[in-house]
């Protein structure tokens, strides 16, 4: 029995998480849980997962689901020190790092130091810190293994390839809700328009990142990291249906490509079941027959700016890709909190990586820093 700590375990991925645990009973057990805000639902979790440790970020919260759960065998925990010991409890094997944020770039360290393998859903850790993780992973000697689709499919893709160089790697994206629209017609989006993916059913952050080609942007900068690439075999494709989820091209020219429906939960269970592969209970399958077709184009940078942004992040390094991100999480709280409009999210974040401090090779509190002077920068 495979025993797993979820970190965001009332988000999507999360949620999805724990749903893929209870789909295979006997096989996982969840030894720790963490949330952010929502205890109404970690205290429904806890009672069916029965986890040793659960930590929230509010100490009053915690105080909170202390009284709640009264008589329930859990250990309530609160704080960056919470996270920290909900990653590292000693019976996790793995970790599901599914917190949304910078806040998840310490406890995922932690979780690596303690030898935890990690299934990595955070997309901050390897934007902000690769350069810290990815040496780290090999150090501890444990396995880093991607949750978010587009990465997975990479991974599969690679299996068996060890010693076959890569000549490119084909992230696929499917374009967002605006797909083919110029600047002038994205000025008055609103953001229940940018809630609503045509294929996927995602958190609002994350569904907003899609919209403005912003998550493609991120996924970039974590292949470089997961995969040992430069940017420049980094290619993004269009393909609308997320049918591909991605794809490696090899120096011989072969292609290899990894299909699927748009269903998280295929890649949340092969990272918790990698190498074996297991028959996934409700998910969808392909029916070619009635796929007929797959189209492909290039992606808009255009009219939707930020992938050529996160690029040029990317290839400065440094703090940059951390004031990129940190700017993006300032703007899409704005947009959804109606305090700015659509184009403005590309604004910020020009004006941040423009404008930040650059530091070479930041260390974790560098890291943090950048993002509170780019805080600074939008007060």
């Amino acid at each position: 029995m495979k025993k797993i700590a979820v970190l965001g375990s009332t988000g999507s991925i999360g949620t999805q998480t724990l749903e893929v645990v209870s789909a295979y009973p006997g096989r996982f057990e969840i030894v720790s849980l963490s949330a952010g805000k929502n205890i109404d639902l970690l205290e429904k979790q806890i009672r069916i997962f029965r986890p040793k440790v659960a930590a929230v970020w509010d100490e009053k919260d915690a105080e909170k689901l202390k009284d709640r759960l009264t008589g329930v065998d859990v250990t309530i925990l609160s704080g960056m020190d919470g996270l920290i010991e909900a990653a590292c409890i000693p019976e996790a094997e793995i970790v599901v790092t599914a917190i949304v944020g910078m806040i998840g770039i310490r406890p995922t360290i932690a979780a690596i130091k303690a030898k935890k393998d990690i299934a990595l859903a955070n997309k901050e850790t390897l934007v902000c810190a690769g350069h810290i993780i990815i040496p780290l992973v090999k150090q501890m000697g444990v396995k880093l293994l991607p949750v978010d689709s587009e990465h997975s499919a990479i991974f599969q893709c690679l299996n068996g390839e060890k010693e076959n160089r890569i000549h490119k790697i084909l992230l696929t994206a499917s374009g967002g809700p605006f797909r083919g629209r110029k600047k002038e017609e994205l000025k008055d989006i609103k953001p229940e328009d940018a809630l609503k993916h045509p294929n996927w059913s995602m958190g609002a952050k994350i569904t907003i990142d899609s919209s403005t080609m912003v998550n493609k942007g991120l996924e970039v900068m974590e292949a470089k990291w997961l995969f040992g690439v430069d940017y420049d075999r980094v290619q993004v494709v269009i393909q609308p249906k997320s049918i591909i989820h991605s794809m490696v091209e090899f120096e011989d020219g072969a292609v290899i490509a990894q299909l699927g429906t748009p269903d998280m939960k295929l890649p949340i269970q092969y990272a918790l079941t990698w190498p074996e592969r297991m028959e996934i209970k409700g998910g969808g399958r392909l029916d070619f027959a009635e796929l007929t077709s797959i189209a492909f184009e290039k992606p808009d940078m255009v009219n939707f700016p930020a992938l050529a942004l996160a690029y040029e992040a990317g290839k400065r390094g440094g703090n940059i890709p951390t004031a990129f991100n940190a700017a993006n999480e300032i703007a899409v709280a704005e947009f959804l909190g109606g305090k700015i409009g659509y184009l403005d999210i590309y604004e910020k974040i020009s004006l941040a990586c423009e404008k930040i401090d650059f530091v070479k090779d930041p260390d974790v509190d560098e890291i943090l820093y950048t993002q509170e002077a780019v805080c600074r920068l939008f007060d």
